[in-house]
């Protein structure tokens, strides 16, 4: 499906059931608040200091009120390619691929987007990551292993691309150090790890 095509079904109807519905639903605030939680304390142990961050495909801002309470002195921005979203919670219209802010953020966090961009796309946003980031990101994305072994599947989206785990990690590795369970650390950011602490 073309990038374009692909906007226009993220409306009210795709939001109601993935994240609205108890029923149906793909996470819970619980579990953002702990997702929050973790990245902030791989943050604050490496000594990165967080004071901006972009959460680049915000959705409904789940990770908002949560990052409000695991980095208080952060300010969060939202991005969204929603029409719907943007209007309904004000966030900032544009895309990973290509938005370019006056000023990067300390983290951007990107999380569930890239499986719904292809090959071509994905790979321009990732590239983007490190322009968009001055220190850290947060990437999860639905992989071929994760759609075969981890999720849900009657709760997940099935219209998006299923690429292998590697794909992503070898692109991210370009510009970045995994840190784990998602953070990585540009190469040029600086950041205390002691060796054993190392992936």
């Amino acid at each position: 499906m073309p990038h374009r095509a692909k906007r226009n079904r993220f409306d009210s109807a795709y939001f109601r059931k993935y994240y609205l519905n108890a029923a149906t639903r793909v996470t819970t605030p619980a579990e953002m608040r702990a997702r929050a939680g973790l990245i902030a304390a791989i943050l604050r142990h490496a000594r990165v200091p967080v004071r901006k961050i972009l959460d680049a495909g915000c959705g409904i801002g789940l990770l908002r009120k949560a990052f409000a309470a695991a980095l208080p002195r952060a300010r969060y921005a939202g991005l969204e390619t929603s029409d719907y979203l943007c209007a309904r919670y004000g966030w900032t219209k544009g895309s990973v691929v290509d938005f370019q802010p006056r000023t990067p953020g300390d983290l951007v966090v990107c999380y569930d987007v890239l499986q719904y961009l292809d090959d071509r796309a994905a790979a321009q946003a990732i590239a983007n990551l490190a322009r968009l980031s001055r220190a850290a990101v947060y990437v999860s994305a639905l992989t071929r292993e994760d759609w075969r072994d981890n999720c849900d599947q009657s709760r997940t989206d099935r219209a998006v691309h299923l690429r292998p785990g590697e794909w992503y990690r070898r692109r991210l590795r370009r510009r970045f150090r995994y840190l784990g369970f998602g953070v990585w650390l540009r190469k040029d950011a600086t950041a205390i790890l002691w060796d054993m602490e190392r992936p």
